[in-house]
Order: structure tokens, then sequence, then C-alpha cells
């Protein structure tokens, strides 16, 4: 079929034109529509939910001395959640095959009567999954996963949010957090094998003096109570950077605080 074959339909409501060889729909001005058909209106519907990030140069051109502190305080803190963010994605298939290996094990020793069961490898999946929590909590603050009363928070605007944001990061997030190390500091550098006297065994072999789980087959201990810790020195830090975007926020730069705009709003309800 050529271009002088095609055969244009034009719809007297709304004054739009569609190709008959399943072209692009265009309205009375030439510029091209979406098509009203259930995948692209779905189509329309991920794009808008998936959000949009601003380019922040304009605004950060323009931007004082305080707001350009706080937006390079945002972008090197928001590194860090990327990082163990994706880890914690790997460990999470990681912790699939050590549960599905553990599965098969357990019942091919009941079909066959035979002991097939690896404590280690339990052991390890449990670990692996605290591990992959505490690794995966910054990432679930800056992507704002953390739980909230939609129905009464989604009404607010931007700037209430992020004044809510600042005073209970600053009142409770900062203070839970400088908590939770302090707690938990004295019990890792022990876990790790420190003597109550305070020095540490001599030679290389360090995991041989780390805490061990006193159950069967039990692995060290040490290197999760230190994930625990560093979980919430990211969490402190990943606070500190959600403090300083809620900051930019109510300084009137959305974009500096690399705030998404949606069209959409992410749960649709039939």
């Amino acid at each position: 079929m050529t271009d002088d074959d095609v055969v244009e339909t034009r719809d007297p409501d709304d004054g739009t034109t569609t190709t008959g060889d399943g072209g692009v729909e265009v309205d009375e001005f030439g510029v091209a529509r979406l098509g009203t058909d259930a995948a692209a209106a779905a189509a329309l519907l991920d794009e808008a939910s998936a959000g949009r990030r601003v380019d922040p140069a304009e605004d950060l051109a323009s931007a004082g001395t305080l707001a350009t502190v706080l937006y390079r305080i945002r972008r090197v803190l928001d590194v860090f959640p990327t990082i163990t963010g994706g880890i914690a994605q790997v460990l999470v298939i990681v912790v699939f095959f050590f549960g599905l290996f553990n599965v098969v094990t357990r019942y091919l020793s009941k079909t066959l009567d035979t002991d097939l069961i690896v404590a280690q490898a339990f052991e390890g999946q449990t670990m692996l999954f605290g591990f992959l929590c505490c690794l995966g909590m910054n990432y679930g603050m800056r992507e704002g996963v953390n739980p909230r009363v939609d129905f009464w928070w989604a009404e607010f605007s931007d700037r209430r949010k992020a004044l809510i944001d600042v005073v209970f990061h600053v009142l409770l997030f900062l203070p839970f957090c400088w908590m939770a190390i302090k707690v938990n500091w004295d019990p890792v550098l022990n876990s790790l094998g420190r003597k109550f006297d305070g020095t540490w065994p001599e030679g290389w072999q360090v995991w041989k003096s780390w805490e061990v789980s006193p159950d069967a087959g039990g692995l060290p201990r040490a290197p999760v109570r230190v994930g625990i810790l560093v979980a919430f020195v990211l969490f402190f830090l990943q606070t500190i950077a959600e403090i300083a975007k809620n900051a930019l926020i109510l300084m009137g730069h959305k974009t500096l605080a690399g705030l998404v705009e949606r069209d959409a709003p992410l749960r649709v309800d039939a």
C-alpha cells in the first residue's frame, strides 16, 4: 500500500484522524495522539506512575549557598543506598536458592529415609536474610517504601509532607539510630573477638575468635552483628540525606531535592 492508498477516518466529535493502515492517530492540528486501546492506556499509566525526575541544572545555577550545600550532601549520601540496594537484590537470589536447597533436602530426607539436611545451609539462609534486610534499610528509606497512612498522607502538599518528615526525622530517626549504634557497638566488638579486658587476640586468623552460633553446625555470628551496626550507620546517614532533601523542598527547590513528579497515582483502584 502506498501513501496515496492510505484511508483516513475522521471523528467529527473530537476532530481526530486515524490512518487506515493502523498508523498513529493525529488530531486536527496534526499532533500525534496516543490510541485508546487497552495496551496503549496501560503503557501511559505505567509511564506516568513511574514518575520522572526534572534536571536540576537550571535550579542549581540559581540556588544559594545553603541550597547548593544541601544538594551536594544529598547527592553524596544517596550513593550508599544505590550500592547496598544492589547488593541486597543479589542476596535475595542467593537466599532463594539456599531456601530451595533446604526444602529439597528436607523432603528427600523423608522420602529416602536418609539424613541429607545440611545444618550450615539452614543457618546460612537465616543469616543472609537478616543481612540483606540490614543492607536494604537505607535503600527503602530513600525510595519511600516505608509504611505510611496513605489515605491521610496522600492528600498533603509536598511542603507539608517535607515539614512532617523533617520534624520526625530530627526528633525520632536520628536519636533512634544514634542509640542503636551506641547500644550495638560493644556487643559487635565482643562478637569479633575482643576480650573482656579490652585486648584483642593475637594472630591473623581473626575468624577463629569470632562468636559462633550455638546451634548444630552453627556459623559465625560476627558478620551478621557487624551488618546490624553498619545498617544503622547507613540508616543514620540516609536520614541526614532525607533531612537535606526535605529542607530543599521547603526552600522551594524541588528539583534539587530529586522529588519525583507523578501524573498518575501509584495505586489505581478498580
